[in-house]
């Protein structure tokens, strides 16, 4: 139980994700979750889990105060624990990921471990210790876990060595062209990252998975996503973060093609809206107009399949 209890009892909640629970009178109810469940370290468990997992999902910020989303493949045991505190990972840096602009020394991370064939997912974010061109290191600052809604079960396996990178070019725009709207239009998840600074002059990094059936997500024709916010476990934290500082990182991944679509702009949060009603399920939504779209085909050396294979 020990493991499980912030280490000076506080709660880790901001402004931003109480106003988010206060919408939905919960403030009360999940005080006591924040300040049990919320770690400044990882869990045995969370540490055994993350080096197990050929793929991490990253959210960063860059040097212009962009947020972006990105997904990282290496072989099992790329990342490692050596202590509580610190989650070590193996990753070369990468010029035509545009998250990778904020994996410098010092940098705030937010990171999302992910087992698809589970539909197991933990978080955390901290801040990065570079340990060269192909390492870093992360000092944890929040650590837990999410329920398994809303992921679609897939299994994955590596079609080339994750050390090879891709002989294609990344593709750069200020507008969705008919690849990236057939790409978001027929996704059953994505990938989100928003940040705020804390008013003792951190910076916190989130990152977190979206899912829905096919076509959750809908583009209007000025080129806004509208993205409806299911039941969920009540932190917030991605909304919570857009109320603050209404920008965001979304990261679509074409799981048959290893093709990433990535996308840093800005966000509105609708609590109440007619267009909430004409989405099942759905509590309340957010529109995120794109700034600058970033088209990564054979971006990863990984291909999931639908299901589990026996």
């Amino acid at each position: 139980m020990l493991e499980q209890t912030r280490q000076d009892g506080t709660s880790p909640w901001h402004e931003g994700e109480l106003a988010m629970q206060r919408s939905v009178g919960v403030v009360e109810r999940m005080d006591g979750p924040g300040r049990n469940f919320v770690r400044r370290a990882m869990p045995e468990q969370h540490r055994a889990f993350f080096p197990m997992l050929p793929f991490v999902v990253l959210g960063t910020v860059d040097a212009r105060g962009d947020t972006w989303a990105t997904v990282r493949a290496g072989r099992p045991g790329f990342m490692s624990s050596p202590e509580p505190e610190i989650l070590d990972v193996t990753l070369p840096r990468d010029a035509a990921d545009p998250a990778d602009a904020g994996m410098e020394e010092g940098d705030a991370i937010a990171m999302l471990g992910i087992q698809l064939e589970t539909r197991r997912r933990n978080r955390l974010n901290g801040v990065i210790h570079r340990t060269g061109v192909e390492s870093f290191s992360v000092r944890v600052g929040q650590s837990f876990g999410n329920c398994p809604q809303y992921i679609q079960l897939r299994s994955s396996a590596f079609v080339r060595d994750p050390d090879l990178p891709t002989a294609m070019q990344p593709l750069h725009s200020a507008q969705l062209d008919d690849r990236a709207r057939r790409m978001i239009e027929g996704a059953d998840t994505f990938f989100v990252a928003s940040y705020v600074d804390r008013d003792n002059g951190e910076r916190q990094v989130d990152v977190s998975h979206r899912g829905g059936n096919a076509g959750f997500v809908r583009v209007g024709a000025d080129g806004v996503l509208t993205v409806p916010d299911f039941p969920g476990n009540r932190f917030f934290n991605t909304l919570g973060n857009f109320l603050v500082n209404p920008r965001a990182g979304l990261v679509f991944v074409d799981f048959e093609t290893g093709d990433v679509l990535q996308m840093t702009g800005r966000v509105e949060v609708l609590l109440d809206s007619p267009e909430i009603a004409t989405i099942q399920r759905a509590e309340r939504l957010w529109r995120f107009t794109p700034e600058h779209i970033v088209f990564r085909p054979d971006a990863l050396p990984l291909r999931w399949s639908l299901g589990i294979d026996l």
